[in-house]
């Protein structure tokens, strides 16, 4: 039986690109987003983790094996320019959103004889860096919050794992690397010699989502060139 994956944003970047992954695979996938997916076999559902409805999940069906939560934000300032709206506006559609979705999701996953979820986070919660104060709190929250679900949800075969990124060519990001100067800069700044694209992360998310990966949970995976543990003389 082909088992049922929700992402929370498969309408471009990393959640897209898992889509289409997961769909050649046999998954069915549905989505819920502001804006229809381009996989046209995936069924989508207008929603916003912003203003996060949980009615129009009613649809769903009654037995999820997956969610992915892919919204995110790329808020870079100053500390001192970042106000208290930025750091409210990255918690909400970073972490109450995630858990807005989770919460209203959970019986179904529960329902699963082995499910998953997969959230997103990102290098600089674990190395450190200037002007990411905001986003970096609110995804530092969101590695708190795999780890924790990961040990409550255990015991009913539901794996939480967490994804930690550097930077990746998404829609997302598309202003760091606007030009051919911020992309070599970012190239040298990864010691594998090249920032991130969406299939090195997409592949990882699929992996997460399949059975080959069941005895993983609670886990932050750093997939990020290396940035986070490695320097090259």
């Amino acid at each position: 039986m082909s088992k049922n994956i929700l992402i929370i944003g498969a309408s471009s970047g990393i959640g897209e690109a898992t889509a289409q992954i997961l769909n050649k695979q046999g998954f069915n996938v549905y989505d819920a987003s502001r804006t229809a997916p381009s996989v046209t076999t995936v069924k989508h559902f207008t929603w916003d983790a912003l203003n996060p409805g949980n009615t129009v999940f009613n649809e769903l069906p009654d037995v999820l094996d997956g969610l992915i939560y892919c919204p995110g934000t790329i808020n870079l300032k100053p500390f001192a320019r970042l106000s208290q709206e930025d750091f409210k506006n990255d918690f909400q559609i970073n972490v109450l959103g995630a858990v807005a979705v989770i919460q209203t999701v959970l019986p179904r996953l529960k329902k699963s004889n082995s499910a998953s979820i997969v959230l997103y986070s990102t290098v600089a919660v674990k190395i450190g860096m200037s002007f990411h104060a905001s986003v970096a709190s609110s995804k530092g929250a969101i590695e708190g919050l795999t780890r924790s679900l990961a040990a409550e949800f255990a015991p009913n075969k539901i794996n939480v794992n967490c994804i930690a990124p550097s930077l990746t060519e998404t829609p997302l990001a598309k202003n760091l690397l606007s030009s051919e100067e911020k992309k070599e800069a970012s190239n040298k700044r990864h010691p594998i010699g090249r920032f991130g694209n969406v299939l090195d992360i997409a592949s990882m998310t699929a992996f997460l989502i399949s059975d080959d990966s069941s005895w993983i949970t609670g886990q932050i995976l750093n997939i990020d060139g290396g940035m986070s543990s490695i320097k090259t003389m």
